[in-house]
């Protein structure tokens, strides 16, 4: 197994932490392992605790490892939160080749240039994406390389966040003895591979509904153009359950999961459960109908606030409608409360991967997806031998070094382009 053929990604979720490892052989990819831990120190997609998100983040690496039997080294993070912002951007360069055709040099540079813009000293950027190249006026060009210009332009959408959230979440993985070869943001991975060419231009509305927190990211001729989270997800639904049943959390949670529907008019009557109560030693039963008349008004609040939350981001139609991801979704009965309170085509997108074909690993295999799309042109150093009794060390590609986190955080989308 040549280490270039690796990709590790990691998703630090609110009530899980998933480490994926994904295997690239001639463009195709594989996913050879999976680990998973319960998330602790995250709250509401936040770091509140370093040593227990470590500690996470360290039981979930291990997993994975066992599974395939290698030492992972390298991993891309992806990164979300209420404090991600986008802004557009324009470069311009001249082509610096004498016969003017535009190389790779040429594209750097015309990035470095977008990436001059005025922020506010509490922000720093995450990356760049570009949206599309212009070749002396020409738009619409999204690979200019080899081609003939004179001036070469780039319209792209600039990725920031807080720098307290964004080495925060470095300082983690740092402490983890990982490497960051890179932060991916969530809502680029997960559109890479939830939506499709034709949903990404017409318009479409991504939801990710995790335990803590919802990511709402639009894509509109082909891009990403707005995004945002709200502070609400699974864990509310669970929250109702325990105050409900007067049981406790951890306990709701396996409750939902396991007799949870989000539709009373779907829930049996005679499905029934014993509830050990918080205060009394005497368990009570209570039936699925029961538990569907706690959780249908919260599922129903969450999809009204999204809907709300899309109409100010001015997508309250959208053309194509609203694909949703994230662990929450896969409770019974969410499409069909998401379509009545959306008012729109409704789809759960889930991957289509043996071992992850689950909307809560959505993020995680999109993040693998999106970093091979934008690695597979770059040439692929010669493969490094391993001894038969040693392990491989699982580093992903990388080009060029950096001094430090911050200059990692910074050129890491100049890396793929």
């Amino acid at each position: 197994m040549s280490n270039n053929d690796i990709i590790v990604s990691l998703d630090i979720g609110t009530s899980k932490v998933r480490a994926i490892i994904g295997e690239v052989v001639n463009g195709t990819i594989n996913i050879i392992g999976v680990g998973s831990a319960d998330s602790e120190g995250i709250r509401k997609g936040a770091i509140v605790d370093i040593d227990q998100t470590v500690q996470s983040i360290r039981s979930a690496i291990d997993h994975a490892e066992r599974m395939v039997g290698i030492q992972i080294s390298d991993v891309y993070v992806g990164i979300t939160g209420n404090h991600i912002a986008l802004q557009d951007s324009h470069g311009v360069v001249a082509v610096s080749n004498e016969d003017r055709e535009i190389g790779e040099e040429d594209i750097e540079r015309v990035i470095q240039a977008a990436r001059v813009i005025a922020l506010p000293p509490e922000r720093e950027i995450i990356g760049v994406v570009p949206n599309q190249y212009l070749v002396d006026g020409q738009e619409g060009i999204h690979e200019p390389r080899g081609m003939i210009g004179v001036r070469l332009e780039v319209e792209s959408t600039i990725i920031t966040g807080a720098k307290t959230g964004i080495h925060n979440l470095l300082r983690v993985v740092e402490k983890s003895g990982l490497k960051v070869a890179g932060l991916i943001l969530m809502s680029l991975a997960s559109g890479q591979l939830a939506l499709s060419k034709d949903e990404k231009s017409i318009g479409t509305v991504l939801v990710d509904i995790g335990a803590g927190s919802t990511t709402i990211a639009v894509f509109d001729q082909g891009n990403l153009v707005a995004t945002s989270t709200l502070p609400i997800g699974g864990d509310f639904i669970t929250n109702d359950i325990s105050i409900g049943l007067r049981t406790q959390m951890d306990i709701a949670e396996k409750i939902k999961l396991k007799y949870g529907c989000a539709t009373i008019q779907d829930s049996a009557p005679d499905q029934v459960f014993k509830v050990n109560r918080i205060g009394s030693q005497v368990d009570k039963e209570f039936s699925q109908v029961d538990l569907a008349n706690i959780i249908e008004p919260r599922v129903q609040e969450i999809f009204h606030l999204i809907r709300a939350e899309a109409s100010r981001l001015g997508y309250s139609d959208p053309a194509g409608g609203y694909v949703l991801t994230g662990g929450t979704v896969s409770l019974p009965g969410t499409l069909v409360i998401a379509q009545e309170e959306l008012a729109a085509p409704v789809r759960i997108a889930v991957p289509d991967y043996i071992g992850v074909r689950d909307p809560a690993y959505t993020s995680g295999v999109g993040i693998i997806q999106f970093v091979c799309k934008f690695l597979r042109n770059r040439p692929v150093t010669a493969p490094k031998k391993q001894t038969a009794n040693k392990p491989a060390s699982v580093k992903t590609p990388q080009t060029e070094a950096s001094p430090g986190w911050f200059d990692k955080v910074k050129n890491f989308l100049k890396e793929f382009i």
